[in-house]
C-alpha cells in the first residue's frame, strides 16, 4: 500500500510542477502534423509533460514505433482543461478504495463533470486523435491504454503507469 501512496504523491508533485520547455514543444513539429500539434497544445501542461515523459520512457525501451509513440504523447488529450488536480485525486482514491468516493465527490461543484471526463477520457482521447489524423492503430492504442490487448498496448500501459 505504501508504494501506491508514494506513486500518487510523486504524480501529484509532478502535476503541480509540470513544465514543457519551448525546445521540447518545437521538436514535436518535426513528427506531428499541424492538427496533431494543435491537439497537443490544447492539453493541460501536466498532461503534455506526462505525454512527453511517456514517449521518453517508450524510447528508452528501444521503441521506434511511430503509432505507439504518438499514442504515448496524446493518450490523455481527452481530459481537456477542466479536469483539475482535485478531480484526479478523487478519481485515484475511488479506484483504490471504491466507487463510493466518486459518489460522494460527485456532490461537490465541478466534480461530476471532472470525474465523468476521467471515466471517459480514453474514448474521448481516441476520438480526438482520430479527428487530428492519427492512424487507426494509434487511435486503438489510445482507446485501449487502460486495458491493452497486445504487446504495444502493454508497453504503453507500463510507460503510462511509470510516469
Amino acid at each position: 500500500m505504501r508504494s501506491w501512496w508514494a506513486a500518487k504523491v510523486r504524480r501529484t508533485w509532478s502535476y503541480a510542477r509540470a513544465r514543457v520547455a519551448p525546445s521540447e514543444r518545437n521538436e514535436l513539429a518535426s513528427w506531428l502534423t499541424p492538427a496533431q500539434l494543435a491537439l497537443f497544445d490544447r492539453m493541460q501542461v501536466a498532461d503534455r509533460r506526462h505525454g512527453l515523459d511517456v514517449v521518453a520512457a517508450l524510447r528508452q525501451t528501444g521503441s521506434k514505433d511511430a503509432d505507439l509513440l504518438m499514442a504515448g504523447l496524446l493518450h490523455d488529450c481527452g481530459k481537456r482543461p477542466r479536469v483539475r488536480l482535485a478531480h484526479r485525486v478523487a478519481w485515484s482514491l475511488g479506484q483504490r478504495y471504491g466507487e463510493w468516493i466518486w459518489r460522494v465527490a460527485g456532490h461537490m461543484p465541478t466534480f461530476r463533470y471532472g470525474l465523468d471526463r476521467l471515466r471517459t477520457h480514453a474514448e474521448r482521447s481516441a476520438e480526438l486523435a482520430a479527428a487530428a489524423g492519427c492512424s487507426p492503430r494509434t487511435v486503438e492504442l489510445i482507446r485501449r491504454a487502460e486495458n491493452p490487448v497486445d504487446e504495444a498496448g502493454q508497453l504503453l500501459h507500463t510507460a503510462d503507469e511509470a510516469n
